[in-house]
């Protein structure tokens, strides 16, 4: 694969909204030229068969049982409230229209 030019590097710049230096646009150049040389050799690799695959780790379960506890007393809940009313938090609308 040809090697990314310093013009190449400065437009993908301009996309990513990066300001790159002379020597930093050199450098990506050279930098992102060998990782595309080697995403062309991974691309040769022969994968038929290889099964396609979301995770190389076995699969577990990491959830545990569901259990019934107590909840938070509401006059805790509320302690820090700025604002409650009726046993509730009371915050400003934030919907547009909202009053």
């Amino acid at each position: 694969m040809p090697k990314l030019t310093p013009d190449e590097v400065r437009h993908i710049a301009e996309l990513a909204k990066l300001a790159l230096t002379d020597e930093e646009i050199e450098q990506y150049a050279a930098d992102l030229s060998a990782i595309l040389d080697y995403a062309q050799q991974l691309q040769q690799v022969d994968t038929d068969h290889i099964h396609p695959t979301a995770s190389v780790l076995p699969l577990r379960n990491v959830m545990r049982p569901d259990e019934v506890r107590p909840g938070l007393d509401p006059e805790d809940a509320l302690a820090n409230a700025p604002e409650r009313q009726d046993g509730y938090f009371k915050v400003h609308a934030v919907l547009e229209g909202s009053q």
